[in-house]
């Protein structure tokens, strides 16, 4: 009899030992699901922060102080971890950061200035099932019938948001075809950047290859901005340099913003949560930055969508929440936006 109780005790005991783990689980992956819903909303504002700070400087400028802010949000990252890489990771870690920050923005926020932050921020929405095409096509994952149609509607509906128009009411931005363009280009460009990241995350923690990216990324944009200056005596160059006296606190604000929070904690904070909750389901929160970037536009700048526009970007949404829903995403482990 004492050993049954005994029994029932250490049973009653494991019980509360499996609720309690249970319950624990719960509490961490909606914290999980929480950090990818946050990264993703301050995604969805960056297309608008840009926007104001491209009133008072050059998409080069910009560029380079987002991510100048972004690299001393990001730092603390580098004081805690120390890798040692090999030469060869070394060079593919350069050649996604190259990817990844210099080539990707700097032809996003050209575009951006050929067109509106609503149109941008809808071409944006088809970053997840670009993901998934890549993904069938590079590394050997397998879309079905729902994919493929999901893959067909999101191309029909970039094609209208490119075609459909709108205007603005207030300034005159207004989208155009090459500013179009610019922002698909920029997202091939992620796409090679996530390919390239995955291959490195094989071996390396995802905040390592995160905050070394924007770094290594973060110097290539002080090359692009300052080796004109350099060779200006030999080649006659007109260059000017990164403004900062007639900078208005409203554009320091906005590169403030858009480098801490829209870049440097997004990735942090999608990273951790990413590790917590799966992917295909995580994955879903990426609409909420098209979503999101095309109601700033719309409501904050004064910009109207079209008809066809407002369908093109209800098919790019509808069509990746249909694609992460089925599960045939590629795990989008490192994001940078």
């Amino acid at each position: 009899m004492p050993d049954r109780k005994i029994r029932r005790i250490e049973a009653g005991r494991d019980g509360a030992d499996t609720l309690a783990s249970a319950a624990a689980a719960r509490r961490v992956s909606l914290l999980g699901y929480g950090a990818c819903a946050l990264a993703s909303t301050l995604w969805g504002t960056g297309f608008y922060w840009g926007r104001l700070a491209l009133d008072e400087m050059s998409v080069e400028h910009m560029v380079l102080y987002r991510f100048l802010f972004a690299s001393l949000g990001i730092f603390p990252v580098v004081l805690v971890h120390h890798p040692r890489m090999k030469s060869r990771d070394w060079r593919l870690l350069l050649l996604a950061a190259a990817f990844g920050v210099p080539i990707q923005f700097l032809l996003q926020f050209q575009g951006l200035t050929f067109t509106t932050v609503s149109h941008a921020a809808l071409m944006v929405g088809a970053m997840p099932v670009l993901l998934a095409a890549a993904a069938a096509m590079f590394a050997g994952e397998r879309l079905n019938l729902l994919g493929w149609v999901a893959l067909c509607a999101s191309t029909v509906g970039a094609a209208m948001v490119v075609l459909g128009g709108s205007h603005a009411t207030t300034g005159n931005e207004t989208p155009t075809l090459p500013g179009d363009l610019l922002v698909i280009l920029s997202l091939i460009s992620a796409l090679v950047w996530v390919l390239l990241s995955k291959k490195l995350l094989e071996t390396y923690s995802a905040p390592v290859v995160s905050a070394y990216t924007i770094l290594s990324g973060t110097l290539m944009l002080l090359a692009v901005n300052f080796a004109p200056a350099l060779l200006a005596p030999s080649t006659h160059w007109l260059v000017s340099l990164p403004p900062v006296t007639h900078v208005s606190l409203r554009a320091w604000i906005a590169l403030a913003v858009s480098g801490v929070l829209c870049t440097a904690a997004t990735t942090l904070l999608w990273n951790w949560g990413i590790h917590h909750v799966p992917a295909s389901r995580a994955g879903v929160f990426l609409n909420i930055e098209p979503a999101l970037g095309s109601i700033l536009g719309v409501e904050l700048l004064g910009e109207r969508l079209g008809p066809y526009a407002w369908l093109g970007g209800a098919l790019i949404i509808g069509a990746a929440v249909v694609l992460i829903s089925q599960g045939n995403e590629p795990e989008p482990e490192v994001i940078l936006e």
